[in-house]
């Protein structure tokens, strides 16, 4: 009788096994189907940067000379920026030197700088003093100054 139970547990385990393994195997073939549909989004930046701007041109500007303003750009930032037309309001350091006797058209640039861009060259223009028949005695020494903007 001890051989009949002993040989009863011994298959009890065998069954025990083969159905925990055919179990097994078929739950990693079980699924649903379904259908599926959803959407994603994110803002964009809401400004890209902006453009540093700067002229050069030569000192010793006189009444009726004119100079070559050189326009650079600096772009310190991770995008493509685009300079358009560069407008300069001039400034004197000396207020008996009108701001009025200097002329500086826009300037037409289109120019795209590149990320991280610093120094590029936007173009050229000039600066004129104008000879009038005022005094212009206040524009000795003093310093022009031009600030930039650009669309």
């Amino acid at each position: 009788m001890r051989k009949t139970l002993h040989l009863k547990k011994k298959t009890a385990v065998i069954l025990t096994a083969g159905v925990l393994t055919v179990g097994t195997a078929a739950g990693a073939f079980a699924y649903w189907s379904t259908t599926g549909a959803g959407t994603g989004s994110a803002t964009n930046a809401g400004s890209n940067g902006t453009v540093v701007l700067h002229a050069a041109f030569a000192g010793g500007l006189t009444p009726g000379a004119s100079e070559q303003v050189t326009f650079t750009g600096d772009n310190g930032g991770t995008s493509s920026l685009y300079v358009g037309t560069i407008h300069s309001v001039v400034s004197t350091s000396n207020p008996a030197c009108l701001a009025t006797d200097f002329t500086v058209a826009d300037f037409t640039s289109n120019t795209t700088l590149a990320p991280g861009a610093s120094g590029a060259a936007l173009g050229a223009g000039s600066i004129a003093f104008a000879d009038t028949a005022a005094n212009q005695d206040g524009c000795k020494g003093a310093t022009i100054t031009l600030t930039l903007t650009s669309n």
